[in-house]
């Protein structure tokens, strides 16, 4: 029992105390939709590699467009507010809904997926205790996948970090999908830079 508040406690401190709330907000947001989601980006990178500065959230859910109304609805609930003009024509338009923690100023963006990997990382999510609240975020694998397909700098950072972190890493499923977006994306080397960073 002590062991899990001593983790608890250090697992709160990778992540900026501004952070938590909007956090906390975006999670029950997720709860709200049978947590059909997961929370990604720099939150993720830092609990499943080493923490980093992030200073907006980002998160995926499975919901289709036509549910849009429902989603922003049910984040204003939560206190998070449209961003910019007309967001539910962008969130059409582009699949990504920008929203903002009001209480805090935080920006989050919510991605609407589509592709059958989506589908496979929301379902093979996980809970991750962060302090009194637990956060639902993809698998190691999942997030090295996700990073290998945005591939900035940031990104191969983060994929030597989570890889560090894990060294039993599932390391066919990784290759079978960043090699299906290697071609798609015509990046035919995309495997060979990633594969080094382990």
């Amino acid at each position: 029992m002590g062991k899990a508040k001593r983790k608890s406690r250090q697992t709160k401190l990778i992540i900026p105390p501004t952070l938590l709330d909007p956090l906390d907000s975006l999670q029950h947001l997720l709860e709200r939709f049978d947590n059909k989601g997961v929370i990604i980006g720099g939150v993720a990178a830092s609990l499943l590699g080493q923490p980093r500065l992030t200073v907006d959230l980002d998160a995926i859910i499975l919901l289709s467009i036509d549910d849009l109304p429902k989603l922003i609805e049910a984040a204003t609930k939560e206190g998070m507010i449209a961003r910019i003009e007309d967001a539910e024509a962008f969130a059409r338009k582009n699949r990504v809904l920008l929203l903002q923690h009001e209480s805090s100023g935080i920006n989050i963006d919510i991605s609407l997926g589509i592709l059958p990997f989506e589908y496979e990382m929301v379902e093979r999510g996980q809970e991750i205790p962060l302090g009194e609240m637990c956060v639902r975020l993809p698998t190691p694998e999942d997030l090295i996948i996700m990073k290998a397909i945005a591939h900035r700098s940031k990104d191969l950072e983060d994929i030597k970090a989570v890889a560090a972190s894990h060294p039993n890493l599932d390391k066919g499923r990784i290759r079978y999908w960043v090699e299906q977006f290697a071609v798609a994306l015509e990046m035919p080397y995309l495997w060979n830079e990633i594969e080094k960073l382990f």
